[in-house]
């Protein structure tokens, strides 16, 4: 993913920092942020374990730290994609399975073309390199500790299914929504995403 598809979403006030690109699981440099009274994070998809990853001896810099339609699991049977799907697209990976994979990412047409007038601008190579990267990273590190305060599931999911995410968070313990893995087409500002 990249910023393209998020610009529409307000942000009321609020300033928005995407970070994404896992080629490279560096530490996080912190300077631009440090005059800020208050930093919430939204971690989202795969972003769910790599800001877990980055970041687990950092909670105490965030005001919030929520978790949406991803899990600590993210290349798991049970809590997460499941592994030979991961495999199947990663050996397979062209323009046609990125067009199947953004098709999943929704559960209504209208959503996924105004998705691809924004999509994101980087390569099949890029991403290809990207989704190595990142079974990689976590077939080394394995699951994260939970620095989530707040889980979101995304119920309609059919990337990481609500199935696998209500397993991998544990019962009761996240907001279930009845989303599609990319929602945030569905809210009106992302501070929605904040507070229940």
């Amino acid at each position: 993913m990249d910023p393209a598809p998020f610009r529409e979403v307000p942000s009321s006030g609020h300033d928005l920092v995407m970070v994404y690109d896992y080629r490279e699981l560096a530490p996080f440099d912190w300077t631009p942020f440090v005059s800020y009274e208050q930093v919430h994070l939204i971690g989202w998809s795969m972003g769910v374990w790599a800001a877990a990853h980055l970041l687990k001896n950092h909670q105490a810099r965030f005001t919030s730290l929520t978790a949406l339609g991803g899990t600590l699991s993210p290349i798991d049977d049970k809590k997460g994609i499941p592994a030979p799907n991961y495999e199947a697209m990663l050996a397979g990976f062209n323009a046609e399975v990125l067009a199947q994979f953004y098709g999943n990412m929704f559960d209504h047409k209208e959503q996924l073309t105004r998705f691809l007038t924004h999509k994101p601008q980087r390569t099949l190579e890029e991403l290809g390199q990207e989704m190595a990267a990142f079974q990689q990273a976590f077939n080394q590190f394995g699951k994260e500790k939970d620095i989530y305060t707040r889980k979101i599931i995304t119920s309609r999911d059919r990337i990481f299914s609500g199935r696998n995410q209500m397993r991998a968070w544990g019962k009761g313990n996240g907001v279930v929504r009845n989303w599609p893995h990319f929602p945030f087409f569905l809210i009106n500002d992302w501070a929605e995403l904040l507070t229940d």
